[in-house]
């Protein structure tokens, strides 16, 4: 009986492992799905990328994608980094499953059955029409270009201080338990 127990308590611990939103890391990480990517367009100029998981806010995704133009900026040798393009995607998929306790109505395996003949074949009749379980399942990538310089932010761009965006946003960024 105790293997027994082992073996579920271990299957909903990597259950519950994988059940986590997508965490500030490099993109495909430790295998999760989401995180950060950029690539170089020009010497000042930046593509920086961040998607997250279904479980990974939108809110969250915006900030980390903030949180690494910040990063690779002082990566960078600048100060500060504007963004001249920016972007977040919502990709939204539902599922539908029948729900196994009212098949019929009456329950899983038991229900009184309806059938009406027509055009040469019979086919069931549910009164009670089909009740489906509909989830709703949204992921988020946000994008942004963006341009760095060195020196006091420009007062006719609205520009970030890339030490200040560390500063307030570092204690509210999660990163994997494993830290690189």
């Amino acid at each position: 009986m105790r293997p027994i127990l082992a073996a579920v308590a271990a299957a909903a611990l990597a259950v519950s492992a994988c059940a986590t939103a997508t965490t500030y890391a490099p993109e495909g990480y430790g295998g999760q799905r989401g995180g950060y990517s950029e690539m170089r367009l020009q010497q000042d100029r930046w593509a920086v990328e961040f998607s997250g998981n279904s479980l990974t806010s939108r809110d969250t995704v915006e900030m980390y994608l903030l949180y690494r133009a910040a990063e690779l900026t002082l990566q960078s040798g600048y100060d500060w980094f504007a963004t001249e393009y920016r972007a977040t995607d919502r990709d939204t998929r539902y599922y539908a499953d029948p729900d196994p306790w009212f098949a019929g109505g009456y329950g899983r395996y038991w229900g009184p059955s309806w059938r009406f003949y027509r055009r040469g074949y019979w086919s069931p009749w549910d009164p009670w029409g089909s009740r489906m379980d509909v989830r709703e399942v949204s992921r988020y990538e946000a994008r942004a270009e963006i341009v760095m310089g060195q020196g006091a932010p420009p007062p006719d761009r609205h520009a970030f201080d890339a030490r200040e965006i560390l500063a307030n946003l570092g204690p509210r960024v999660v990163r994997p338990a494993s830290a690189y």
